[in-house]
């Protein structure tokens, strides 16, 4: 009988094809949403730090238009990606904020900062700035919405993307013995409070989260 595993993600139609072409069967759903906030911007800072795609787009929401060359640090090749596209300087981009952290703490700290932030940002990134005395202000850009959902069936494995899926789906639901598929260590430590039995992603994407899941169920079967 094949697995089934549940996706806290929607997944794209490429990406269901690579579960179903791989003999796994899959159940999928947004385990968050995002609500872009009204917010004001100082401009005496010298860089902008984004940690997430939503918060890139967000903050063009409100200030459309390139970016004329602003330096930017981000979170994620996809949202350096973004922000290249949309005319800005990446400087420097990291697969998590602790590691960017460390990249700014070594080399940046003449830097100021404007960090554009979600309502359930982690705490690592502005605990480094403030103990390295780096001069920065926060802006929080975006809400973050759980999406409590309880399922009655019985899952194989779950896909977790962000910390706050892991959050959402704990709330009604329980983890201790299913298999979670992390995309970075991250939304890893999260799941850790629930279960023991994780997998994390060679790469930040979403497509190896799916490829983690199915080289796990093909080696089970």
């Amino acid at each position: 009988m094949s697995s089934t595993i549940l996706s806290t993600k929607i997944l794209t139609p490429p990406q269901q094809e690579l579960l179903l072409n791989a003999g796994l069967g899959f159940v999928h759903y947004n385990a968050i949403s995002t609500k872009c906030l009204e917010f004001e911007m100082e401009l005496n800072l010298d860089v902008y730090l984004f940690t997430s795609k939503n918060a890139v787009m967000c903050f063009l929401k409100r200030y459309p238009g390139d970016g004329h060359g602003q330096k930017v640090f981000c979170v994620g090749e996809k949202t350096a990606q973004l922000l290249t596209e949309k005319g800005f300087t990446v400087i420097a981009f990291a697969e998590n904020a602790q590691k960017l952290a460390n990249i700014i703490s070594k080399a940046y700290r003449a830097y100021s900062f404007l960090f554009f932030s979600g309502s359930l940002r982690r705490d690592e990134l502005p605990k480094s700035l403030k103990e390295n005395n780096i001069r920065y202000k926060e802006v929080v850009v975006y809400e973050t919405l759980l999406n409590i959902k309880k399922f009655e069936r019985t899952f194989d494995g779950v896909l977790f993307f962000s910390p706050s899926g892991v959050q959402s789906f704990s709330v009604q639901n329980d983890l201790k013995h299913l298999w979670g598929f992390c995309i970075g260590e991250t939304t890893a430590a999260e799941a850790k409070k629930y279960t023991n039995q994780i997998t994390i992603a060679n790469k930040p994407t979403v497509e190896n989260v799916l490829v983690q899941a199915i080289k796990h169920f093909r080696s089970n079967d």
